[in-house]
């Protein structure tokens, strides 16, 4: 990736080992054989938007759960120390 192109900040530590588990459960959920490599830039863009859209929609689904059983998940505070990590 090219200097300069990832702004993502990691906010919560472990999110992003989680985020990854999460993303292969998905694709193997769906049928989608990811290469033992983990690179994915071999895929059709067709089938990572099916992945990142259906995880999308899990994490919906999560969230409407836990309000509709009155429970809401604790929402991450941004602070500078967060951002510098």
């Amino acid at each position: 990736m090219a200097k300069g192109q990832k702004t993502n900040q990691i906010l919560i530590r472990g999110a992003g080992r989680a985020m990854e588990a999460f993303k292969w459960e998905t694709a193997s959920e769906l049928g989608i054989q990811v290469p033992d490599s983990g690179y994915m830039g071999d895929l059709p863009s067709r089938m990572n938007g099916a992945i990142g859209g259906n995880m999308v929609k899990k994490m919906i689904a999560a969230y409407e759960n836990s309000l509709a059983s009155g429970t809401v998940p604790a929402t991450p505070q941004v602070t500078n120390a967060n951002l510098t990590q």
